[in-house]
């Protein structure tokens, strides 16, 4: 009877796995942390199906479970950021430097873990569900409170009423008001005035696969300058764990000409998508193993059909999450 009971419960909440994934990822900027939060609420509302009453609909009360998991996750760590909002911008001629050792870095989000639409969650959504997901959203969201984070999120992104917002963090629809109104000055101020799924948008399929085509080929070929060319001027590189980042497409440009791109290295690079944004998996040249192993997780952000901002997400074992080989042949 319980395997039985186990097999209906799973169906039961197997539709909403995917989405509470991503609401834990908002919530929490790590993907390693948003799969326990998940965890632990599948596993608090297979204990606690008995004593729902369905006053409150399935959908409500999983979202209510996993955010709360959330909130207490946020009091046990530091918040995750990118290295543009953990310190100022560095000289390039001095190198990176080395790694912080501690969990602090937002993380990438492989699209296919999304299984989102380009839509509203519902009438009295904000964001659309991709939109939500974007490196800058996840990143601002991190400078809010947990609890401004979960109200924000709950009304802006998934369309809960501010009853309904009350009612999973206990509180009043006037509390969830207010907090909302000082979630939005501040996320308002961090944000870019367009998002990265217009932006995409505006470029046609063509056109990016073009750009896409000329950065991979200037990045293999070791092109300094051709990969420059695809920068605006006022371009950054992020390399998290690292916090050192580069300001300005003379310093990146220096950076790798230095250090990545010197032509002691070879590279083959992967077309993927992270965070609802072009993406690459980075791989290098291993003489040992007589093959391309995994390097990193490159995310890039556009302004127009030119590059703002490349986040490389300095992780080899992130690749996997995306579903990337293990390594490549010669």
């Amino acid at each position: 009877m319980m395997s039985i009971a186990l097999c209906a419960f799973s169906a039961l909440v197997e539709p909403y796995r995917a989405r509470l994934h991503a609401h834990a990822y908002r919530m929490l900027g790590s993907v390693a942390d948003a799969e326990d939060a998940v965890q632990e609420t599948l596993l608090r509302a297979w204990r606690g199906l008995a004593r729902f009453e369905g006053r409150s609909s399935l959908r409500s009360w999983l979202y209510t479970i996993t955010t709360n998991a959330c909130l207490k996750a946020i009091e046990r760590r530091p918040k995750r950021v990118l290295p543009i909002d953990y310190g100022p911008a560095a000289d390039p001629h001095e190198g990176p430097g080395q790694p912080l050792v501690e969990s602090v870095w937002v993380e990438p989000y492989p699209d296919q873990t999304i299984g989102l639409e380009d839509r509203l969650a519902g009438p009295e959504a904000r964001y659309e569900q991709r939109e939500s997901l974007e490196l800058a959203f996840i990143a601002a969201l991190q400078h809010l409170s947990g609890r401004q984070r979960a109200v924000l999120i709950l009304r802006d992104v998934l369309g809960f009423s501010a009853r309904e917002v009350a009612e999973a963090l206990e509180t009043t629809p006037a509390a969830v008001d207010s907090a909302l109104q000082r979630a939005h000055k501040s996320i308002d101020e961090r944000l870019p005035e367009r998002s990265q799924q217009a932006t995409l948008d505006s470029l046609d399929d063509d056109r990016l696969r073009e750009i896409a085509d000329e950065f991979v080929d200037a990045w293999e070929r070791s092109d300094v300058d051709g990969l420059v060319a695809l920068l605006t001027g006022d371009a950054a590189m992020t390399m998290p764990p690292m916090p050192t980042w580069y300001a300005g497409r003379d310093a990146v440009a220096a950076f790798l000409r230095r250090r990545p791109l010197a032509g002691t290295a070879r590279w083959r690079l992967i077309p993927t998508r992270a965070n609802g944004q072009l993406a690459f998996g980075h791989y290098i040249w291993d003489e040992e193993r007589a093959s391309f192993i995994p390097h990193s997780v490159d995310v890039l952000t556009f302004d127009g059909e030119k590059i703002k901002e490349m986040t490389f997400f300095l992780e080899p074992e992130a690749l996997t999450r995306f579903e990337l080989p293990a390594q490549l042949a010669p």
